[in-house]
C-alpha cells in the first residue's frame, strides 16, 4: 500500500483521528480517550470478532428494541396518570402522611388543576393534558406504584439509568448492547437524543466498566435534525472510502502487532479499534436515518413540530434500522421540575402528547410495536402537597411510569399509591424491578447478565430486582 503524505509527521493518535471521521458529537471520541479499567470483552457468539454482533438472548424475547422517553425533572403522578379525588376533598389540609421526607419544605394538600377522563375501552383515567396518549391507553400499561431511593435529581437520574445512585455503573443501554449486541453494524446500538445535557450529563449513558464500544452515543438535536449538521464530521473530507479502508486495515495490522507485544489482550485498545470501525461504517447510513425529508407529509404532520416531535420520529427510524436502544430526553437540564407552579406541566405535555401518540400508532401500523418496548417516565414523581403555593416538591416515595408494546400488557394499571398519591402502597415496583422486567422482555435474565469487574460480578439490578410478571402479556 502506498503511503499518504497527509499523515507524514503525525502522531499515532492523530493518525487514528484522521482515519476516523472526527466523531465529535457522537461520543466516539470519548471512547478513544477512555482510560477506565476493563475486565473483559463482551461475550461473542458464532466466532464473530465484533462485540456488537447480535447475540442470542437467554430465552425467547418479547421485544427487540427499547425506546425510553425520559421526562427529566420529574413529572407529577397526581397530575398525569394517577388521579386522586381526595386531593380535592381535603385541599389545603396536611394529613400525617404528608410528613414523609422529601427535598424541601412543603405545605398542605394541593388538588390537581387538571381534570381526568376515562379513556379507551379499558376506561383508564388520564389527565386532560394528555388527550392523544389517552387515545392510545389500551396499548399502555400504567405502573402507579413506582418508588426509588432518594428525592434528588442526580442520584435518582443515575438510579433510573444505571441501577445505582452513584456514578459508577453502566447504563441500561450499555447492558443491553453487552448482552444482545445490535442488529445494524453501521449504526451505534445505543443512541441518546438529548437537546443539551441533563443535570448529570454523559454518565447517564456511560459504559462505565463495560468495554468502551458499549457506550451510548449522544446526539444533541437542539438545533434540529438536519443530517448534515446533527452528526458533525461524519464525512471524511481528506480520504475516499477506499483510501480510508486501506488506512484502517494498515492500522489494524499495526494494532494487532501492538497487542501481541502487550500479551495479546488490551480491552481499551480493542474498544478504540471498534470505535474507529464504527465511525467508518456510519458514513454509509447515519445521515440517511436522520433525514426526515424521506418521510411522507402525512407522517410528519402526525408527529407534529418541535424538537421532541423530531426526536420521536428519529427514534422510530433508528429502531426500524436495527438500533437496540434509543433514549429520548425531553429537554436540557430538568425541565419537568415544576417547584413553582404545577400548571406549567400543561406546556410540556403539549410538546410530547401528540408525538408520543403518533410514535405508538406509527410503530403499530408498521408492525413494530410488538417488537419495540416504549418506556415513559422521569426519575421520580412529585408531592401531592404544595410547595411555593402552587408547585410540587420531588417525591421518590411513589410515582407513575408506563410501558407500551414489546410484550407489556396494554389497557391496564398496576399497583397503587395511597389515598393522596404520596407513597406506593400496593404492588410496589422499585426501579430495580422495572429494570429486571425490561431485561426480561428483551429475553435476558437480570440475575445472569453479569460482568466481572474488580473481583466481583456486577449486574444492572445489583443484588435486587424481581420481574413484574403481572404486566407481561400472555
Amino acid at each position: 500500500m502506498t503511503s499518504d503524505s497527509r499523515f507524514t509527521g503525525l502522531t499515532r493518535r492523530e493518525s487514528l483521528q484522521r482515519v476516523g471521521t472526527g466523531m465529535g458529537v457522537l461520543g466516539l471520541a470519548g471512547m478513544l480517550a477512555q482510560d477506565g479499567a476493563l475486565a473483559s470483552a463482551a461475550p461473542s457468539q458464532g466466532g464473530s470478532a465484533s462485540p456488537l454482533a447480535p447475540r442470542a438472548a437467554h430465552f425467547a424475547p418479547r421485544a427487540k428494541h427499547v425506546i425510553h422517553l425520559f421526562m427529566n425533572g420529574g413529572p407529577s403522578q397526581v397530575d398525569t396518570f394517577d388521579p386522586k379525588p381526595a386531593l380535592e376533598k381535603y385541599n389545603g389540609q396536611r394529613p400525617p402522611g404528608a410528613d414523609l421526607k422529601t427535598e424541601r419544605k412543603t405545605g398542605g394538600l394541593l388538588m390537581s388543576p387538571f381534570k381526568f377522563k376515562k379513556c379507551g375501552e379499558s376506561g383508564i383515567e388520564v389527565s386532560e393534558i394528555f388527550p392523544h396518549i389517552g387515545d392510545c391507553i389500551d396499548d399502555i400499561c400504567v405502573i402507579r406504584s413506582m418508588h426509588t431511593n432518594i428525592p434528588n435529581h442526580e442520584p435518582s437520574l443515575l438510579m433510573m439509568n444505571s441501577g445505582e445512585t452513584q456514578p459508577t455503573r453502566p447504563a441500561m443501554g450499555s447492558w443491553l448492547l453487552y448482552g444482545l449486541g445490535t442488529e445494524n453494524q453501521n449504526l451505534p446500538g445505543f443512541v441518546v437524543l438529548c437537546p443539551g445535557k441533563p443535570v448529570v450529563g454523559p454518565q447517564l449513558w456511560s459504559n462505565s466498566f463495560l468495554p468502551g464500544i458499549f457506550q451510548g452515543t449522544h446526539i444533541n438535536h437542539s438545533g434540529g435534525v438536519d443530517p448534515q449538521k446533527v452528526i458533525r464530521h461524519i464525512s471524511n473530507q481528506n480520504l475516499t472510502p477506499a483510501a480510508q479502508r486501506q488506512q484502517l486495515d494498515l492500522l489494524k495490522k499495526m494494532n494487532e502487532l501492538h497487542l501481541v507485544r502487550r500479551g495479546g489482550r488490551d480491552n481499551r485498545l480493542e474498544a478504540r479499534i471498534e470505535s474507529l470501525e464504527m465511525a467508518f461504517r456510519m458514513q454509509s447510513e447515519a445521515q440517511g436515518v436522520f433525514d426526515l425529508a424521506q418521510e411522507t407529509k402525512e407522517t410528519r404532520e402526525a408527529y407534529g413540530d418541535g424538537q421532541f416531535a423530531n426526536g420521536c420520529l428519529v427514534a422510530r427510524r433508528l429502531v426500524e434500522s436495527g438500533v437496540r436502544m434509543v433514549q429520548l430526553y425531553y429537554g436540557n437540564g430538568q425541565p419537568w421540575d415544576d417547584h413553582g407552579d404545577i400548571k406549567a406541566h400543561a406546556n410540556k405535555a403539549r410538546d410530547v402528547d401528540q408525538p408520543i401518540a403518533a410514535l405508538i400508532k406509527d410503530l403499530k401500523q408498521r408492525d413494530l410495536l410488538k417488537d419495540t418496548l416504549i418506556v415513559w417516565g422521569g426519575e421520580f414523581g412529585r408531592t401531592p402537597v404544595a410547595e411555593n403555593g402552587n408547585g410540587r416538591d420531588h417525591n421518590h416515595h411513589g410515582f407513575s411510569m408506563w410501558l407500551a408494546g414489546g410484550g407489556a400488557k396494554g389497557g391496564m394499571t398496576y399497583g397503587a399509591t395511597d389515598e393522596f398519591g404520596f407513597a406506593a402502597a400496593e404492588n410496589k415496583v422499585h426501579v430495580h424491578d422495572l429494570h429486571a422486567t425490561i431485561l426480561h422482555l428483551m429475553g435476558l435474565d437480570h440475575e445472569k447478565l453479569t460482568y466481572r469487574y474488580s473481583g466481583r460480578d456486577f449486574r444492572l439490578t445489583d443484588i435486587h430486582g424481581r420481574v413484574v410478571h403481572e404486566i407481561v402479556a400472555g
